[in-house]
């Protein structure tokens, strides 16, 4: 039967800091957040393990953790970052639990992850729930690995603990990213079906392995349905290419969902994956061909930086003189929003490439920095110090008016970038490139509309 246990309350402290992230994650480094499926996530104090593909490092827990905050939450994280002590004792505060792994701690400490499945186990008799990524390790694609059977072997072992007489639950989940590596774009967390265990308590006597492999195959393959994966990891980059550009954008118009709006976007790149992969497995040396045409497309954008919707848009002199005219008249707004908030763009450059080799922990260092450095520099000191000395509505029309620099500081920045890139379209030097890159780009998308032709109409492509 279900039983609905009690868990250990959230500290003040603790309280207090999840609400402090949740401003830093969702007040200012994302722009929109999407909870799909949030229906399917059992009653708090059920003893629940959620599962979910792994791509973004410290995001990923972070954002199920801020979207299921009712509920006491346990992680497991690399071990390493457990060595200091003092954050060692304050990530196990928050719920995060140690994994040593051969290839990084060595033999001799695996054997500690021993202490640690105990007290997930524990966790999850009392009533709490046990987040794990069955891969082992994060992807640096949107791409799913194969899963290993440690979370299961934590869940029956909770469960034997209860003598098989209380149920504990497997939730599949996902997170999805409209980018991985800047901020102010979309995210959402997407939760499944809930798979009780107590159906397979007797098979798992029986035959434990046997059982959880069963099991870890329905877990993968819901996770799977749920997220985009694209398999074609050897033409990846080009397919990525596709989906993000022009020719998804006008894929998704065409089969009636918003390019716009990253749930109904997420469905139109999982019928796009579908169908590029279908047209290279039947129309193999017709689609190499494309993928090279793709390559050289990608590296002459990057060379002149430039991006697909030039070619779109096809901006003339005068519309890039209109818009130096708004980045002109706009300037003294930027001036005064990037005074106060300066350090939120300069410290993480200083240090994002000395100290962050694997690309997919570039936004846990952003979101890690803000949190720790630059939001303490930045609002928390000036608010407290105006409040002291100028009274308390200066402190808090300052810390209100925060986030509002930010974004003035931020969308500039992004324009001015955007700038550069059309400056570099319209420029007379690189204007015979440009026209070849625009014969080139034209035949691609021709050639994949005729072959999008010839198969299976999207509508019937299931996802």
């Amino acid at each position: 039967m279900s039983k609905i246990f009690k868990p250990r309350d959230h500290s003040l402290f603790l309280k207090i800091f999840r609400g402090y992230i949740s401003y830093v994650n969702s007040g200012l480094y994302f722009r929109k957040e999407y909870v799909e499926g949030r229906e399917n996530v059992p009653e708090n104090g059920t003893p629940l393990v959620v599962v979910s593909n792994h791509q973004n490092c410290l995001n990923d827990p972070l954002s199920v953790c801020l979207k299921l905050n009712d509920r006491r939450m346990n992680f497991l994280a690399r071990a390493n970052v457990f060595k200091v002590s003092l954050f060692n004792k304050a990530l196990r505060a928050m719920g995060l639990l140690p994994a040593y792994r051969m290839g990084y701690e060595g033999l001799a400490e695996v054997s500690k992850n021993n202490e640690t499945l105990d007290a997930a186990g524990d966790a999850l008799t009392n009533g709490e729930t046990v987040m794990l990524y069955p891969e082992g390790g994060h992807q640096d694609k949107r791409w799913l690995g194969q899963f290993k059977l440690g979370y299961l072997r934590i869940a029956f072992a909770a469960a034997e603990k209860m003598n098989f007489e209380h149920d504990v639950k497997i939730l599949p989940s996902c997170n999805h990213y409209s980018n991985y590596f800047h901020a102010r774009t979309d995210m959402m967390v997407k939760f499944g079906e809930p798979i009780s265990l107590m159906p397979y308590y007797e098979s798992y006597k029986a035959a434990p392995r046997k059982t959880m492999v069963e099991i870890n195959k329905i877990v993968r393959n819901e996770i799977e349905q749920m997220m985009l994966h694209i398999e074609d990891l050897d033409n990846y980059n080009q397919i990525d290419f596709l989906r993000e550009n022009e020719y998804g954008k006008n894929y998704a118009e065409k089969i009636g969902l918003r390019h716009d709006h990253l749930p109904s976007r997420l469905k139109s790149d999982k019928k796009f994956v579908k169908h590029i992969q279908n047209l290279a497995r039947k129309y193999r040396e017709e689609m190499n061909k494309v993928y090279e045409d793709i390559a050289e497309l990608m590296t002459k954008y990057d060379e002149l930086n430039v991006r697909d919707w030039l070619f779109e848009k096809n901006p003339s002199i005068l519309g890039v003189s209109l818009y130096a005219l708004g980045l002109f008249l706009a300037l003294p707004l930027f001036i005064i929003s990037i005074i106060p908030t300066a350090p939120m763009f300069i410290v993480p450059k200083i240090f994002l490439k000395k100290l962050i080799k694997d690309q997919m922990f570039v936004s846990s260092f952003n979101i890690g920095v803000s949190v720790f450095v630059t939001v303490p520099i930045c609002l928390i000191i000036p608010a407290v110090l105006l409040w002291i000395f100028a009274g308390f509505w200066w402190g808090l029309g300052y810390a209100l008016l925060f986030p509002l620099f930010f974004l003035i500081a931020f969308n500039y920045i992004k324009h001015f970038k955007k700038f550069k890139g059309i400056c570099s379209f319209v420029s007379i030097k690189n204007r015979p490139v440009i026209e070849r890159l625009r014969v080139l780009r034209k035949s691609i998308y021709n050639r994949l509309d005729e072959m999008m032709g010839r198969i299976t109409p999207t509508s019937d492509i299931t996802v």
